[in-house]
Order: structure tokens, then C-alpha cells, then sequence
């Protein structure tokens, strides 16, 4: 890949070289919140020091769970970290929400070997956010090019197959695709805040059947329990337990071996707590079942949920509904409830793209990818634009 040009740039000067780091440590929460910290990210938690060194010091995302880092930076002309980029040399597809198996099984059966492979993403976080992260001073055209550069670089060193950028935002995706990247779209569901001022008011916008279906899915849900909303200075290492135990529960029949561990719980509470938000409800004085979300300065991020008791309706009670009414008490523009889920239509989560960005090193596997993700990103585009036409809960003219 071609490195950019840079004499003549205006303002800070870098330096044309790329240092890797096995541990998001070795780079220092404060250079690396120079550079994710930039105003125009809109406070995503996800590639903030304090959650990847959470994944790390707790052993979720190391060498040993196959999440082996080898984060990106670069250098200002006075040493300064002036740009990052979260980045994994990965031996498996776990965990990544953009499923990749299908190449992976074609190439191998090809007499190829896919794994390693590089991937820059947050880990188990099927969230859009940035992932050339540049501080706010320094040219991002020059920044992002040797960040890109230096990954493809790496992915040659190692033998790697291919390097993945998995949802980026959209203005990184299309930088990308412009540097030969291949472009891959999805789609998510999520909620928008048209100015609602009440819970009320968003089911105002719907359908006269969705506001019943929703009021009678909330009286539901939320008869004999206590339903908090635990956030700062109020969460506990009871919480977390209890939530954990949820966790567990829940990620032992999803995915046979859930990705977090118990220490990350606590090491999240310990230095995010400000951007956590518990949903959990209680029957009896016994936690029995909640909702785990992060705090953007303009989005809520629902992550996990897990339950020790099914009761009708608590899922979207949790997940979805509370969700939105913390949102609009807090003036956020959206919610985003994760990943899959055609359900969340009818609650009025509507479909949303998502993006990844694709360089692989071998031609015979390139021209293939690169053939899929036109012809997929054709079909999601379409299947979008029909979920919402044919299911938006939302009244004619209020979507």
C-alpha cells in the first residue's frame, strides 16, 4: 500500500514510522486519550484506554484467548503519540460480530491458511466507533495513511491472510475503500431521538396498535419487580455479581464460553463508572435478571443481558424500552441494542447500517471477497430500505 506524502502538510509533522505494542499499556492512557478522545468521536467509550486495558489486564482480549494485541502508533516530530489504532492478531472469527467463517472455510479448503489474521475493532463490541484514532491537532489524512499502512505492513510480516476493520464509521469506511480497501455493509436496529421529551411522546409517534402493544408488554414486564437504573458512584460488587451471574447464564447457552471474565466487571465499574449503565430488575429483594449498557456523549450503547428467571416481556423491558427512556431523559441522540434482531423493528428500533473494511493479501482469495461484499452490500441496502417501508411502527410521516 502506497504511504503517503507527507511534506508540506499543515501543522504537526510526523513521523514516517509505525511502532506496534503488545499491550495497550505500553502506549499510556493519556497519549492514547489524546488521540480517542478527539471531540468529533463523540465520546465512544469503546476505544477509550480505560475498556481496552479493562480487556487486557482482565485476560479477555491476550494472546491466550486469541485476541493477541498489537496496537498501532505515531509519532509527532517532538515524540509525541499523535495517532492509534486498535489492532489484534487474531487465531479465530469469535467474537467479532462481522462473520468472516465462510471465507475462512473457502480459502482453507483452497489449500490456504486464513488464521492468522489482523483485525482492528473493539473487542466483543458490536458498536461503530472509530478506529484510526488521531488527536485532534494532527493532519487524519496523513495520520490514518500510515496507521493503514503500517497494518498492511505487519499483516505481510506475519503472514497473516488478510487485516479487518471492523465497524469503523462511515467517514473512515469510505476513506478506506478509497485506499483499496474492500467495503462491507450490514445492518444493525437502531433508535433515534426525534426530540422526544417523554417516553410518551416517542409512543406518541407510533402506530395506535404498537402504543398498545408496547403499553401492555411494559405492564407485563414490570408487574412485581422493582425495576433500577444504577449508574456512577451506585454501582456495587453486588452488581455486578448479580450480573455476571446473568452474563453467564445467558452466554453459556448462546456461545458455549462467554468472552468477559468476572475481573473485567469489576475493573469496568472501578474506572468507567460514569459510563456504565445497569438496567436491572428485582423480585423479592433478589436481583433476577439485567441489562448491561455504555454511555456515549450523544449515544446508549446496550451490550449485554442475561436473566436467572423467565418472565414475559422483561428482554424488551430491559433492553429496549428502558433503554429509551433513560435515553430521552438524558437528551441522547440514539440508542444502538447490538447485534441482530428484525424483533426490535416493532419496538422502534429501525434498520441502521453498519460497515468493515477488508484487505486481503492473497489475490486468488481478493477477487472473490471483493466480488461478495458489492453483491452483499447491494442486498443489504435493499433489505433496509424494505424492513423499514413493510414494519416501521411509526405513524406515516413520523419516521
Amino acid at each position: 500500500m502506497r504511504q503517503p506524502d507527507l511534506r508540506g502538510l499543515p501543522g504537526v509533522t510526523l513521523k514516517p514510522a509505525v511502532q506496534v505494542h503488545r499491550r495497550v499499556a505500553e502506549v499510556g492512557r493519556e497519549a492514547w486519550d489524546a488521540c480517542a478522545g478527539n471531540p468529533a468521536y463523540a465520546g465512544n467509550p469503546f476505544v477509550r484506554y480505560d475498556f481496552l486495558d479493562s480487556l487486557e489486564a482482565a485476560s479477555c482480549a491476550v494472546e491466550r484467548t486469541g485476541w493477541g494485541p498489537q496496537h498501532l502508533s505515531v509519532e509527532d516530530g517532538k515524540g509525541r503519540v499523535a495517532a492509534v489504532m486498535p489492532l489484534y492478531l487474531k487465531s479465530h472469527s469469535q467474537g467479532e460480530y462481522i462473520f468472516d467463517h465462510a471465507w475462512a472455510d473457502a480459502y482453507e479448503r483452497a489449500g490456504g491458511r486464513y488464521y492468522p489474521k489482523l483485525l482492528s475493532a473493539a473487542p466483543f463490541t458490536p458498536a461503530t466507533g472509530p478506529r484510526l484514532l488521531v488527536r485532534p491537532d494532527v493532519d487524519a489524512e496523513a495520520a490514518r495513511g500510515l496507521l493503514i499502512g503500517g497494518a498492511v505492513t505487519l499483516c505481510e510480516r506475519y503472514g497473516a491472510s488478510s487485516l479487518h476493520v471492523n465497524f469503523p464509521t462511515q467517514d473512515e469506511w469510505r476513506w478506506m475503500g478509497g485506499h483499496g480497501l474492500a467495503l462491507r455493509e450490514g445492518q444493525q436496529y437502531h433508535w433515534q431521538n426525534r426530540g422526544y421529551a417523554t417516553f410518551d411522546d416517542f409512543l406518541a409517534a407510533l402506530s395506535s396498535g404498537r402504543r398498545k402493544t408496547i403499553r401492555r408488554e411494559r405492564r407485563d414486564a414490570q408487574a412485581d419487580l422493582e425495576i433500577h437504573a444504577i449508574t456512577g458512584a451506585d454501582l456495587t460488587e453486588d452488581h455486578w455479581d448479580a450480573f455476571f451471574a446473568f452474563y453467564m447464564d445467558t452466554g453459556s447457552r448462546k456461545w458455549g464460553r462467554p468472552y468477559l471474565s468476572r475481573p473485567f466487571f469489576s475493573l469496568l465499574g472501578e474506572r468507567m463508572a460514569d459510563r456504565v449503565l445497569l438496567i436491572m430488575a428485582r423480585r423479592d429483594g433478589r436481583w433476577i435478571a439485567g441489562a448491561l449498557n455504555l454511555i456515549g456523549d450523544d449515544c446508549l450503547y446496550g451490550r449485554n443481558w442475561g436473566c436467572l428467571e423467565e418472565v414475559p416481556f422483561l428482554h424488551f423491558e430491559l433492553c429496549y424500552y428502558q433503554a429509551i427512556e433513560w435515553a430521552i431523559g438524558r437528551g441522547l441522540a440514539r440508542v444502538e441494542a447490538g447485534a441482530q434482531g428484525e424483533h426490535k423493528i416493532a419496538r422502534g428500533y429501525l434498520p441502521a447500517p453498519v460497515y468493515s473494511a477488508h484487505y486481503i493479501a492473497d489475490p486468488a482469495l481478493r477477487g472473490p471477497v471483493e466480488q461478495f461484499v458489492m453483491r452483499e452490500r447491494e442486498g443489504v441496502e435493499a433489505q433496509m430500505e424494505w424492513l423499514a417501508e413493510e414494519y416501521s411502527p411509526f405513524r406515516e410521516g413520523e419516521a
